[in-house]
């Protein structure tokens, strides 16, 4: 008997050691553990691993948002402020046309947009686009000329797809929408920054577009009206951009997301009137003129007369990407014919007329505030860059650090000009209701005078 409990002994022992041994193991190498044949314990290697160049590229508006929202103070009675992302849609003012929603609820219950879409889009949805862009053209578009994307960001991931191959690099302007720089680091297509010249209502910079280029520049991106500037290009600037673009022999990219908002001395000018003299790529949506950014419907269309665009293969390698790709909701692109066509001039003009008022609100109150500057009043889009002097403020080093602490303590959310490539501006959306914009404006005002420096 004796013998016996000796031997459970010695073996709960033995048990009990190696048990603490494999806790052991398994603390040391803080993951997953297996035993192999002969018992020990060792890590076990799994075979996948995340892509780090995405976690690198995540240098986008979005991702800043989310930072700067997750400083919000949740015991402020306070509404937040957004002056941050470009989208109106929630205020009252900014509603979009009932023309546009009866579109979408007939679209719906026709039931004739419940299959697939064709990868390029609906005819008649590409064929409205293309009648569309065609009245502010020399030329007449074609539907096969148009694809439609899942908003203006499908787009863009769409085109930089294509342009990126091996040794090439786009230029791109500073400030600028940084998705392109995104795209374009995912893609392996190297970014070169071009400048907008403040002094110049944001003009682009030719000399140093010219200084950047070379044998493996594809393109040229130009954003018009301005995102994030607030500036509308003149009819003189962009033939010199597109006769530059010529010279370099460079395709250019026109991001017109928000064209056709522009309500000052400027009329738009689509980049495709110069498309005999260079092959442009517009790029739109619906989102900004019709304020609906969450139905996500954009487009490319390719304005090319020479048919340089084909015989590079570029417009055959889009089709081809979009069979890769997902393109917007057929019920939406059902709704773009009568959307495009019977959206009545007095929406727009009103969506102008606010965004007028706003951004006259905006110039004036930021006069009272020492450390900010607004070099030149929006002329369109539905922004404004302007200037931050930090060192007006005694404990804020730079403007990242001054939207987050701005929306810690006052609730307002303020776009760093470093999101854009720019440091030490902000950008900010007036596309709010005016009472909304006042109350903004006056606590970044308490802000910056509980911050700034005492003489």
């Amino acid at each position: 008997m004796p013998l016996l409990y000796i031997l459970l002994y010695y073996t709960h022992l033995t048990f009990y050691l190696n048990l603490e041994k494999e806790k052991s193991i398994m603390e040391i190498s803080n993951g997953a553990v297996v035993a192999n044949g002969n018992g020990m314990i060792r890590k076990k290697r799994w075979g996948f691993k995340a892509n780090e160049r995405i976690i690198g590229c995540d240098s986008t508006i979005r991702g800043t948002l989310s930072k700067l929202t997750s400083h919000l103070n949740p015991h402020d009675p306070r509404p937040t402020v957004p002056f941050s992302q470009g989208d109106p849609s929630p205020f009252p003012s900014f509603r979009t046309s009932p023309v546009v929603e009866d579109a979408i609820v007939e679209a719906l219950r026709s039931a004739k947009f419940n299959s697939y879409s064709p990868n390029c889009g609906v005819l008649n949805a590409r064929r409205a686009v293309a009648e569309y862009l065609s009245n502010d053209l020399p030329m007449k578009l074609s539907p096969d000329q148009v694809l439609l994307t899942a908003g203006a960001s499908g787009a863009i991931a769409l085109i930089i797809s294509v342009l990126a191959r091996p040794g090439a690099n786009i230029l791109l302007p500073q400030p600028g929408y940084l998705f392109y720089n995104t795209r374009a680091a995912f893609s392996n297509l190297e970014c070169r920054s071009y400048d907008l010249l403040p002094e110049q209502d944001w003009e682009v910079d030719l000399n140093t577009v010219e200084a950047l280029a070379d044998e493996n520049t594809v393109a040229m991106v130009i954003i018009n009206p301005g995102n994030p500037c607030g500036n509308v290009y003149s009819y003189h600037h962009l033939k010199k951009v597109a006769e530059t673009a010529e010279k370099l022999g460079i395709l250019v990219i026109a991001d017109e997301v928000y064209g056709h908002i522009a309500f000052r001395d400027n009329p738009f000018v689509p980049m495709g009137v110069f498309g005999s003299i260079v092959p442009i790529i517009t790029l739109g949506s619906l989102s900004k003129r019709w304020v609906v950014p969450g139905w996500r419907l954009g487009w490319i269309a390719a304005i090319d007369p020479n048919g340089i665009l084909v015989e590079s293969k570029i417009m055959e390698s889009l089709n081809v990407c979009l069979n890769m790709t997902n393109y917007p909701a057929t019920f939406i692109q059902g709704a773009v014919p009568q959307i495009l066509e019977k959206t009545n001039g007095e929406f727009f003009e009103r969506i102008l007329n606010m965004l007028r008022q706003t951004s006259d609100i905006l110039v004036d109150e930021l006069r009272e505030i020492d450390c900010i500057t607004c070099p030149h009043k929006p002329q369109g889009a539905m922004f404004s860059m302007v200037k931050l002097n930090v060192s007006l403020l005694q404990d804020i080093k730079d403007d990242m650090e001054f939207s987050i602490k701005l929306a810690k303590e006052e609730s307002v959310l303020v776009l760093p000009g470093s999101s854009m490539g720019i440091k030490n501006w902000l950008r900010i959306m007036f596309a709010i209701e005016p009472d909304l914009l006042k109350d903004g404006l006056e606590r970044i005002k308490s802000f910056c005078q509980r911050h700034a420096k005492q003489n």
